[in-house]
């Protein structure tokens, strides 16, 4: 397997540096099982992005002044993506899981771990974990929200697991309500921690087949 590196500076930086390698280099292939089954996903073979400033505002990509293009979301999509990561009660109905059932105590966990026993650790690791998942038609795709802070640097950093990630929209909210969770954890923990870097891996960052052409329009091409 091929692995990409992106080092960006904000989440827009990074998105937009991954609609351009994904665009040139991506794997193609027809979904056999899974989202959108039947129809074709250029993909990364393993991605790994680093996020030097995610806290960077605005934390969602914008489209150039005078662009007729859609941004591929926004802050309310954000916020209700962030209250299903931390809130164990904001499953709808028809919804087989959310990941705050999993995230929501393991938060609390890692917050009073690093108040109470000190930064020098690397048990913090909060998982979105049930073997039963692997029977749902919609298996979760965020699986591992790591965590780390060094004693002499203070700072609350992220690194994330994601087993599938649509490109186009879900990585850019994804990232921006994670940074908003990594923001909140930081001033909870307290001691002079500020939220640090975000490093997110995936063997499945894709793109669409339904999205190239407007991935094509935003990077300046006709096609």
């Amino acid at each position: 397997m091929e692995i990409t590196n992106i080092e960006a500076r904000d989440i827009p930086d990074a998105w937009f540096q991954c609609i351009y390698d994904i665009m040139e280099k991506g794997r193609e292939y027809r979904i056999e099982r899974g989202s959108y089954e039947g129809q074709i996903r250029r993909e990364f073979e393993c991605a790994v992005i680093k996020i030097n400033y995610p806290e960077a505002r605005p934390l969602i990509p914008t489209m150039p002044e005078g662009s007729t293009l859609p941004p591929p979301t926004d802050m309310k999509f954000v916020n209700n993506y962030l209250e299903k990561l931390v809130s164990a009660h904001s499953k709808a109905e028809r919804e087989d899981y959310t990941y705050g059932q999993y995230l929501e105590p393991q938060i609390h966990e890692v917050i009073r771990m690093y108040k109470e026993d000190g930064f020098g650790t690397n048990q913090a690791c909060m998982a979105v974990c049930d073997p039963r998942n692997i029977f749902l038609n919609d298996p979760p795709c965020l699986r591992q929200v790591d965590t780390r802070i060094y004693p002499d640097e203070k700072k609350l950093h992220f690194i994330l697991y994601f087993r599938s990630w649509d490109l186009w929209g879900g990585f850019p909210s994804n990232l921006a309500a994670l940074q908003l969770l990594k923001e909140y954890m930081a001033s909870e923990i307290g001691g002079g921690v500020d939220p640090g870097e975000t490093i997110a891996i995936s063997k499945g960052l894709h793109l669409y087949d339904m999205y190239f052409e407007v991935a094509n329009l935003r990077l300046g091409r006709s096609s």
